[in-house]
């Protein structure tokens, strides 16, 4: 308990207050003379103290009632409403959510759009009214578009912030009525039973056989039982997980029934005290460094001022805040704003300084060239449709920009119960000495007790797994089971499935729209829904009462007696498991339909070890015989070769009842728990998820180490890391000594340094017994071997390591705490969702290569064009641009942004997922980004230059006419119909770069090189990703009425309509796609020849080598250097 204790703050003694500290003093009117001084319910109630004077587990229930000023009647609704009123609801705050102003500072405030907003300001100042809109336009759907959606993934957020538990049982007044878990009170008296989930912490008054689940707070794989008459001492020192006498908020009730004082809500509990201290801010402002005699000199403030004002610059231009990518686009655009300003002062300087608006203009439209000013928006689209995709694969993004982080993750660290695993114990084997074994096999759905093949064998376990299938006699070779009475009427048999079917509080109900529904501990649940698949469910023994517990009066199949010869049994007794004696034990007193007779039997089930302790006989096909010691001895290698497949063994016993017991209460259990007989075992485990291995195997495939963090037993944790592929399955073919580096304990992985943690060859790929620190150290071990971790959680224990991974991944069913410590939750638990996230991620991260790439090459095209156009004088000396500025805007926004949109959301290319992790360091703008986003760019400009030319001095007269830059005039016929072709020219280019970035290495006309469609491939490639096929035809259509629509074109986008000019421009699309096509097939020989291959040749053949071969690596080099000493030693 003390690992977990870690992360908690000590337990307050104040009471939960929000508004106030004590409410106001009324009269009271006491019904007792004592100490307990309890008020009576309806009338006005002195205030709350504002202390209690001791912790709640200290004080007796009478005790803390007088503190709270409650009653085991309850609060009447008025007090009850004035101390939600007073102490606020009982929920967890959402740690200061976004506001709406908040949000739109942050799109209003950054790197990119301050550019955009200081070109609109210069095209405002020089009465450039057309340029200067467009700009506002640009600025104002990047803001308005960002806020949505930013907004709207908060909102999606805030409605996954729900309560534990939506509704509570509350005595209110001597009456029990149900209200919303957000109006409960302190001093508020709760019912709990089977199943509910605890609303706030209690204090118990009354337990019957009462266990919770804890496991999202303290870690505890087992339910705790609870006692309501303990009371510690405070020199005791218990820890949370230790008070018997609580009940926690957030955990679930696994067995029995309860009732409870409130003593605290909302962020007053135990979660909510964790919840608190890990919303800590960081301060914004840098503390001075003293020297190392303690003293702080000025010069430690002037650095410290200095640093936070620095800080402060760095975070209002985004370059200290946010994923790596934002960073780096927060810095390419102040590159970019600082190339514009240059390439500015080169247009002026080129044409002498002067102070033409004609100039002024040329210089902002070459500087506008180099503003990516779809980028902001389109990544922000991109992002959010990768969300709304995500939700449809059952993974909400709590932060956008995780999906950023998402591709580039190298491991991924996993629970085992509910995400390997379906999180339900299931009945694999059962044992039974006077009959033989039962095997359940291809089980789907662990609640379904006709689901799964039934498989029987006369053999003991130890004989299974000690002889091979053809070593096995014919007669004792196992056979499936297809006449259930045939094994039932074995009196073994009966007596097995009696006992697993009585002592059990779990139930199994088949409902009426036919779905199968289980209630209770998990276990339980197990062997419950084993021993009904004989038809022996505890709801048919029990029929009556069985009915009266699942509140319907109407008997179905499963609840209806066996038959009219068969006994209905009524519960006498129970003695409830003990973590002492680790066993339970019921008496059951049997009546026949028959004739009426009655008789006694005491059924057991527990640890195989304290179940023996109490067995003097066990059941063998020669009778009942004494256990000797070789006995025994048989009996544990059974249990340990059932353990050896990861299976939870536990022992059944019974015995006959012959004494008569008035009155059981109170009655000792060591004088029934004593001369049994022993029936058999039964093996039990958590199966896999049927997609958890196949979705191990993608992993390994993509470059992506899984390891798997669990608080089970050692060999349970190996046997089904064996079965899911975390491991390999043959594991013979390891040396012992790696085998121990691969499978470790939190004790033995704890007990390392740091040091000693960084010299292992390899990390442990399966940790058992994992406390929440264990997993903290190894995301931290990992970060020191430059991994990207991804950490899976659902308990408040897991908040800390969720934190300090670089991807959190919390639990749809886990805590609110870890949801808001994490980046992504699955709605279903499931690790295939975490498989989906990270192949989102990564074609997501594919997708915004290929548009920022496809929009910064356009960018490159344009600035050298107008550059490059500087030559280009009129009579007046001034320079003429190829391309105007409302013509560069439009090809900004319209040609390139809604294309830029279209790449944002292409489907993932076919090897997605056989590639490793992109390098987070790099980012999108890697080697092969930037030489295409210069040799595309390049290639465009040329082309674009090249058309210019040819229209102007190849079959045009060359004269370039004046005042051309601004308005048309009969000198200016050439230049307007010049610069149409050019800027239809890189619109063309710019579209059909677009189609050309759906795969960055593969030609355009052949993107599944596996298709035999040889010569259509491409129209169905270009046709399955629809919004890039609308944009690119919505850019083909919309150049016709700029090119031909009279005013619109002369007046606005300073051009005129062409004829023979299509010429051109038919010839140049021709030529860009050929000169494409050549550099995209020289990449493909380079990277052939002289990169290393990234991916698997035979995923299905050499995974097993593939994912494992640094481990055999490892052994073989161990042999080798044994072999080396052993021959320097001769």
């Amino acid at each position: 308990m003390e690992c977990h204790d870690k992360f908690r703050n000590p337990l307050p003694h104040r009471l939960p207050t929000q508004k106030g500290d004590a409410l106001k003093e009324a009269p009271t009117t006491s019904t007792h003379n004592d100490d307990t001084h309890f008020t009576v319910a309806n009338q006005p109630q002195q205030s709350l103290p504002a202390l209690l004077s001791r912790p709640a587990h200290v004080l007796a229930a009478h005790q803390l009632a007088k503190h709270l000023r409650t009653n085991p009647e309850g609060l009447s609704d008025e007090e009850a409403a004035n101390r939600v009123e007073q102490h606020g609801r009982n929920e967890l705050e959402g740690g200061g959510g976004t506001g709406a102003f908040r949000i739109l500072i942050k799109q209003i405030v950054n790197a990119m759009m301050l550019v955009l907003i200081l070109a609109m300001a210069v095209s405002f100042a020089i009465k450039s009214w057309i340029s200067s809109a467009v700009i506002a336009a640009v600025v104002v759907i990047n803001i308005f578009v960002g806020f949505l959606q930013e907004y709207a993934a908060e909102k999606t957020m805030d409605s996954l912030r729900t309560l534990s538990s939506p509704t509570a049982s509350v005595i209110r007044a001597s009456h029990t009525k149900v209200v919303p878990t957000a109006e409960i009170a302190p001093g508020d008296v709760v019912e709990l039973r089977v199943g509910d989930t605890i609303p706030a912490d209690i204090r118990l008054i009354e337990c019957m056989n009462f266990e919770t689940d804890e496991a999202l707070l303290t870690g505890e794989s087992l339910p705790v039982a609870k006692e309501a008459e303990t009371v510690y001492t405070e020199d005791q020192n218990v820890g949370v997980g230790d008070r018997l006498n609580l009940a926690y908020s957030s955990a679930t009730v696994t067995k029995g029934r309860a009732k409870g004082y409130v003593y605290a809500t909302g962020m007053n509990t135990e979660i909510g005290r964790i919840a608190q201290s890990l919303k800590g801010k960081n301060s914004r402002i840098r503390r001075p460094i003293p020297k190392e005699s303690g003293k702080i000199t000025w010069g430690a403030y002037i650095r410290a001022g200095a640093g936070t004002v620095k800080d402060t610059i760095f975070r209002f231009l985004g370059l200290n805040v946010g994923t790596p990518l934002q960073r780096k686009l927060s810095k390419l655009a102040l590159v970019l704003f600082a190339v514009a300003v240059l390439f500015a002062i080169v247009v002026l300087a080129a044409n002498k300084f002067t102070n033409n608006s004609d100039v002024i203009i040329y210089a902002v439209a070459t500087g506008l060239s180099m503003i990516p000013a779809s980028l902001v928006v389109v990544l922000t689209i991109t992002m959010s449709m990768g969300t709304k995709r995500m939700v449809k694969r059952n993974v909400i993004v709590r932060n956008m920009n995780a999906l950023e982080s998402l591709g580039a993750v190298t491991n991924v660290c996993s629970d085992k119960t509910g995400t390997l695993t379906q999180g339900k114990m299931v009945a694999k084997r059962a044992y039974i000495p006077a009959y033989g074994t039962f095997t359940v096999d291809d089980i789907s759905d662990p609640n379904n007790p006709t689901i799964g093949k039934l498989v029987y064998s006369p053999s003991s376990p130890v004989e299974t797994a000690d002889h091979t299938a053809d070593e096995i006699p014919d007669d004792a070779k196992p056979v499936q089971v297809e006449d259930l009475g045939q094994h039932v009427s074995n009196p073994a048999v009966k007596s097995f499935l009696l006992i697993g079917s009585l002592c059990n509080l779990a139930t199994v109900h088949h409902g009426k729209d036919g779905e199968w529904s289980c209630r209770g501990d998990p276990t339980e649940i197990g062997i419950q829904v084993f021993v009904t698949r004989f038809n022996f469910g505890r709801l048919k023994l029990m029929a009556s009462a069985s009915r009266a517990e699942a509140g319907d009066g109407t008997p179905n199949e499963e609840e209806a007696p066996l038959n009219d010869t068969e006994a209905q049994w009524h519960l006498q007794a129970e003695f409830p498991f003990d973590s002492d004696v680790k066993r339970m034990a019921v008496v059951f007193k049997r009546r026949a339909f028959a004739d009426g007779s009655t008789s006694q039997m005491v059924f057991m089930k527990g640890a195989v070890e304290r179940v023996l302790d109490a067995c003097v006989t066990m059941r063998t096909r020669e009778g009942d015989v004494e256990i000797t010691d070789e006995r025994k001895d048989g009996i544990l290698t059974n249990m340990e070769a059932l353990a050896k497949d990861g299976l939870r063994v536990l022992a059944l016993a019974s015995r006959e009842w012959t004494e008569d017991v008035k009155e059981w209460r109170g009655y000792p259990r060591e004088k029934v728990e004593k001369r049994m007989t022993f029936l058999g075992l039964i093996g039990l485990y958590d199966p896999p998820r049927p997609e958890s291995y196949q979705s191990v195997k993608k992993c390994h495939q993509a470059g992506i180490t899984v390891h798997m963090l669990t608080g089970d037993h050692k060999a349970t944790a190996q046997a089904i890391a064996q079965q899911v592929g975390i491991i390999p399955k043959a594991l013979y073919k390891v040396p012992p000594h790696i085998i121990r580096a691969v499978v470790m304990t939190a004790a033995e992985f704890d007990q390392l340094t740091d040091d000693q943690v960084d010299e292992l060859p390899v990390l442990p790929l399966v940790v058992a017994r994992c406390a929440p620190q264990t997993k903290v150290r190894m995301v931290e071990a990992l970060h020191r071997r430059n991994c990207f971790v991804a950490m899976t959680g659902d308990g408040v224990n897991d908040s800390p390591s969720l934190k300090q991974a670089d991807v959190g991944i919390a639990m749809g069913s886990g805590s609110d705490v870890a949801k808001d410590a994490a980046d992504i939750v699955l709605t279903d638990d499931n690790f295939a969702s975490i498989l989906n996230a990270i192949e989102e991620g990564r074609r997501m991260f594919d997708n915004i290569k290929k548009f920022v790439l496809h929009v910064l090459a356009e960018n490159i095209a344009q600035a050298c064009t107008l550059l490059i156009g500087l030559a280009f004088k009129d009579q007046s000396g001034l320079s003429v641009f190829p391309l105007a500025p409302v013509e560069i805007l439009w090809i900004i926004l319209i040609t390139s942004g809604l294309p830029d949109m279209g790449l944002g959301m292409v489907q993932a290319t076919p090897d997605v997922m056989i590639r490793p992790p992109h390098d987070r360091h790099r980012g999108v703008f890697t080697n092969e980004v930037l030489l295409d986003m210069v040799v595309y760019g390049l290639w465009m400009s040329a082309l674009c230059l090249a058309s210019f030319v040819l229209v102007m001095y190849g079959w045009g007269t060359g004269d370039l006419g004046i005042g051309c830059n601004n308005e048309y005039n009969p000198s200016c016929e050439t230049v307007f119909r010049a610069r149409a072709t050019t800027f239809t020219c890189l619109t063309w280019f710019a579209l059909f770069l677009a189609w050309e970035m759906i795969d960055l290495r593969r030609s355009f006309f052949r993107m599944k090189p596996g298709s035999t469609k040889y010569l259509t491939q491409w129209i169905h490639d270009v046709w399955n990703n629809r919004f890039l096929f609308w944009a690119v035809m919505a850019g083909f259509v919309t150049i016709f009425p700029i090119l031909y629509i009279p005013t619109l074109n002369t007046k606005v986008f300073n051009h005129t309509g062409i004829s023979w000019e299509w010429g051109v421009v038919f010839v140049e699309a021709l030529l860009f796609f050929l000169g494409v096509e050549l550099w995209k097939w020289g990449k493909r020989i380079y990277i052939r020849h002289y990169l290393k291959d990234d991916y698997a040749h035979d995923p299905e053949a050499d995974l097993e080598a593939g994912a494992f071969s640094r481990y055999t690596t490892m052994a073989m080099n161990t042999m080798e250097e044994k072999r080396a000493m052993t021959n320097k030693r001769n």
